[in-house]
Order: C-alpha cells, then structure tokens, then sequence
C-alpha cells in the first residue's frame, strides 16, 4: 500500500471502471426513454430467437448490478481512508464526513430532479452517514451489522424469488407497471415538464433506492472490510485475498448471473440485487491482476484519472445521454438498436476519459469535486 499521503492508484482505476460500467445499465433506460423494462427479462425477451435481445441480455449480464456493486464498494473503501485520516489527525468521527454525506445527499436531489430519476447519489448520502457511526463502533460491530443487514436483505430477496416459481411472476413485473406514459413523456415532453414529473412523482421514484439501502450498508461496509484486509496492498497477503475474490466471482458469482437467460424473468431481481455484488468481487480481482501485470499500460492513467473525478463523470454521462435520447434533445430514443446503444456507451466513455485526463491537466479536482469542497468550506467555517 502506498503511503498515507498518497492516493492508491489501484483505488482510482477500479473508480474509474465502475462509473464508465454503470452506464452500461443505464444507457439503456436512457436508450428506451426511461423504460425500466429493458433492464429486466419479463418483457421483451425471446433472446433465443431475436439477436437485439440477445445482445441486450448478454451487456445487462456482464454489467447490470455488477458496476454499481463495484461502485458502491469502492464508496465504502473511501469511507474508510476518511475514518482512517480522521484517526491519524485525531479528529472527530464522523464530525465533518456527516457534512460530506449531506452535501452528497443535496447534490442527488439536484441529478434526480433536473437529469434522470435512477439518481444513486442521496442513497450513497443516507447510506453513508449510517455507516459512519456504525464504523465508529468497531470491527465486531461491523460484522455484526453485516450479518443482521445482509441476511435481512438477502431474505427479503430470496422470498421474492420463491413468490416468483409459485405464481409465475417475477418481481420486477410487479413493481415496474405499465411504463407507456414514461416514454410518451420523455419522447414528447419538454425538460421543465419532465423535471415537474420527477418533483410530483418523488416517493415513488425513490422506492428503488430507499429499498436498495440494506445492500448499500451492506457493500459499504464490505468496503471497509476489504480495505482492512488488506485486498488492495500490492503484497503477498493482498494477492492471496484477491485471488480468493477472483474464484468467489468465477465459480460462483458467474453461475448465479448466468440464471438471467432463464426465461420469464423469474430471476431479474436477484440477480440485480443478491448475486450481482458476488460478480463485482470477481471484476474487482480480475482489473487488479490485469493492473499488475501491466502496470504501465496507457489506459491506467486515464482511468485513474477518471476514478478521481468520479462524481463529474458519473453526472457528465447522464447528462449526455438525456440529451442524445430525449425527445427536446437530438431525439434518438427508441430508434437506435442494440449494436448502436453500445456504440453510443463506449463513445461515451471515451468522451470521459478524454473530459477527466484534459479538465485535470489544467485544473486539482474535478468541476462537481471542487464545488462540493467549496461547500465544504462555506459549512464548516
């Protein structure tokens, strides 16, 4: 592990990957003007007979659930290096990380309402400042919160999956509804109409992500876990841990993301949200062998540079896609197939890359970065 003072490298590139790989979920709500359904199987799937879905079952099976799992986590790891500098500078905890988490909470409500209701920010926020306390507590407190917060959460899952076989209906049909009116909106809708769409329809956009808080807790503090462990240091001990992530990824999180080919989307919700982090584990082992074993590859760099301006490029990219899809945009929504769509996200990503390494050859942080340290600053004068 690199110095105290130093950023980990490895950290920043992983940061970078997972923010690039969550567009890979959502450039497709985006691509069907805000239809959830074409990030689950219950409707429009004969993959076997239609190339269109096949492509689109086999991008949701390598990214959905799987860059948010590895970004979530990686929140954890940066919440623990800010409990960690409070330790060393014999501050308060969590004093002004709790400053932090509102700020980022303030920030999600401005995404959700002026650009895309699938906003994960003020989740992140709440999830945050739980977890801050519970880090205060301990290692076996946060075992234990762990253990409680999981199994709740992977029962609630596993009962909706067991809901599914006995009434042949998965649960992303129940929850989703009709989504005709969405499209329509944002096809023929201006911008301030669907912002007021947003604004009036608040708690029932949010369900997703107040329900999606227990994992949230979960992967944070698996996070911290990880950083404790030593999974990130360059050493021996850090190898055999992320070699145990790389089989836990293989040979069980592959299988289990496998089932969302099963027809009739039975599996779509715990794929997403139960067997998807196991898929982030793997992803996270695998970039850090691919990392070592070239370190000087040209495409670290830019990465890393990505990963520090992640919360720029997260919005930069759901700004750029309402504005290629939306109908006051250049209006490509439901008119690009699925070959386009993933041209349009790796353009995108590129767009990133370029953005993040050209705003930090000129400037420290990135533009969200260095407004929220301004804030900072304001606040706790």
């Amino acid at each position: 592990m690199e110095g105290n003072n130093k950023r980990i490298r490895l950290l920043d590139i992983l940061r970078g990957f997972a923010v690039l790989g969550t567009l890979g979920t959502n450039i497709w709500i985006f691509a069907h003007l805000g239809d959830l359904s074409y990030v689950f199987t219950y409707d429009h799937y004969v993959w076997w007979e239609s190339f269109e879905d096949f492509i689109r079952i086999f991008v949701l099976f390598l990214v959905n659930g799987k860059f948010l799992g590895l970004l979530t986590i990686m929140f954890g790891v940066g919440l623990e290096l800010k409990y960690q500098q409070s330790l060393r500078r014999g501050g308060a905890w969590p004093g002004i990380y709790i400053w932090i988490s509102i700020i980022l909470i303030m920030e999600g409500f401005l995404h959700f309402m002026l650009v895309m209701e699938y906003d994960i920010l003020m989740s992140y926020g709440v999830t945050a400042i739980i977890v801050s306390f519970i880090v205060k507590g301990g290692d076996r407190i946060i075992a234990r919160a762990m253990k409680i917060i999981g199994g709740l959460h992977a029962g609630f899952i596993l009962l909706i999956l067991i809901q599914g076989i006995l009434f042949n209906i998965s649960g992303a049909q129940i929850s989703i509804g009709d989504m005709k009116e969405v499209v329509i909106l944002y096809k023929d809708g201006t911008w301030i109409e669907q912002v007021q769409y947003r604004l009036m329809n608040f708690l029932t956009l949010r369900t997703e992500v107040i329900f999606l808080i227990p994992l949230n807790i979960f992967l944070f503090l698996l996070g911290v876990r990880l950083m404790r462990a030593g999974v990130f240091s360059p050493d021996e001990n850090g190898k055999k841990q992320r070699e145990k992530l790389f089989k836990l990824g293989l040979y069980i999180g592959v299988p289990l993301n496998l089932l969302i080919f099963i027809p009739g989307g039975i599996f779509d919700f715990p794929v997403r949200y139960l067997f998807a982090p196991l898929l982030s584990l793997g992803y996270l082992a695998v970039i850090a062998k691919i990392v070592e074993r070239n370190k000087e590859f040209w495409l670290w760099n830019k990465l890393e540079n990505v990963g520090k301006m992640s919360l720029s490029c997260y919005v930069l990219q759901n700004i750029a896609s309402v504005i290629i899809f939306y109908g006051w945009g250049f209006d490509f929504g439901n008119k690009v197939d699925s070959i386009t769509i993933i041209i349009i996200w790796f353009g995108l990503s590129s767009f990133q890359i370029i953005f993040a390494n050209f705003w930090l050859h000129y400037f420290k942080f990135g533009p969200m970065e260095t407004i929220r340290r301004s804030a900072l600053k304001l606040i706790t004068k």
